[in-house]
């Protein structure tokens, strides 16, 4: 597939998949959800009781690691697969959630993941979101966003996905801590930290609705297209 490559950057729960997903959809792209790679190890890590934050440990495990992706015929989307696995639901779990930003944070991981990243955009025409993909995976990406939106609102974003999807309730004013906390975290890692790119338009989505936000990054795509 041709086309150019999409970045999509910014913390937590600001709605970088979602926009993404339809974004990718209109222009008929791949989409490449990368915080589900990072959720997918971690689950895994998890499940095999190794120390999170062990680089050996990781190092010995990502070989035996296949994440694929399939399109989600019934809900949209994707639905995301560890060894032939469906582990969708499981990854967005709080315990994957709490500690996904620690896995993150080990440079052998990220640069496996990078490495697997940059297979699947090789030949354009795909829409990458995450938090280091336009200053570390794809910094040649024809368009970059850097989404926001303040905590608060995320929280409150959190709070509705969990419900609607019926996971385990959690309090907003929690939600609002551990969002507090995986900014400190992706913020502040030595390694590919989360930030705005140079070249990156800056989105604030607090006020914004969903279909506000893929339709302007949709108009900016078609931009860098045509030019």
């Amino acid at each position: 597939m041709s086309g150019i490559c999409i970045a999509i950057d910014g913390p937590a729960a600001a709605g970088k998949s979602t926009v993404a997903k339809i974004v990718a959809n209109r222009l008929g792209y791949i989409y490449l959800d990368t915080g589900a790679m990072y959720r997918t190890l971690t689950y895994a890590a998890l499940k095999a009781g190794i120390e999170l934050s062990n680089e050996t440990q990781l190092k010995m495990l990502m070989p035996k690691i296949n994440i694929t992706f399939s399109p989600d015929e019934k809900n949209g989307g994707q639905r995301v697969f560890l060894n032939g696995e469906d582990v969708s639901d499981a990854i967005r779990s709080e315990s994957v959630t709490s500690n996904v930003s620690e896995v993150a944070m080990v440079l052998a991981v990220r640069e496996e993941m990078k490495a697997r990243q940059l297979a699947f955009a090789e030949n354009g025409g795909v829409v990458m979101d995450g938090r280091d993909i336009g200053t570390n995976v794809l910094p040649n990406a024809e368009l970059k966003i850097f989404l926001l939106a303040s905590v608060d609102e995320r929280a409150i974003r959190r709070f509705n996905e969990n419900k609607a999807k019926g996971y385990k309730h959690v309090p907003l004013d929690v939600l609002k801590q551990e969002i507090e906390a995986r900014d400190h975290l992706d913020y502040t890692r030595e390694h590919a930290p989360l930030k705005k790119a140079e070249d990156a338009i800056e989105l604030d989505t607090t006020s914004l609705s969903i279909e506000d936000v893929s339709t302007r990054i949709f108009t900016l795509a078609q931009a860098k297209i045509s030019d």
